[in-house]
């Protein structure tokens, strides 16, 4: 299951069971390696539903937590 919490410390926004529209599995954070070297995080349905970029907050990607 997918939980992120806000990188700002200050705010305290967090997030939880986030589902798969489709199939309503819970999604899996999972970091996906880019063609310069670099990665991004995504939330993945684990079924091979699709994925979404992770959510953001305060104008920052949130962390998995």
């Amino acid at each position: 299951m997918s939980k992120y919490a806000c990188s700002d410390t200050e705010c305290g926004m967090a997030v939880a069971d986030l589902k798969c529209g489709i199939c309503n599995v819970a999604l899996e954070h999972v970091l996906i390696e880019k063609d310069d070297g670099s990665s991004v995080g995504v939330a993945q349905c684990p079924k091979g539903c699709g994925k979404i970029k992770s959510p953001m907050c305060c104008g920052s990607d949130m962390n998995p937590i």
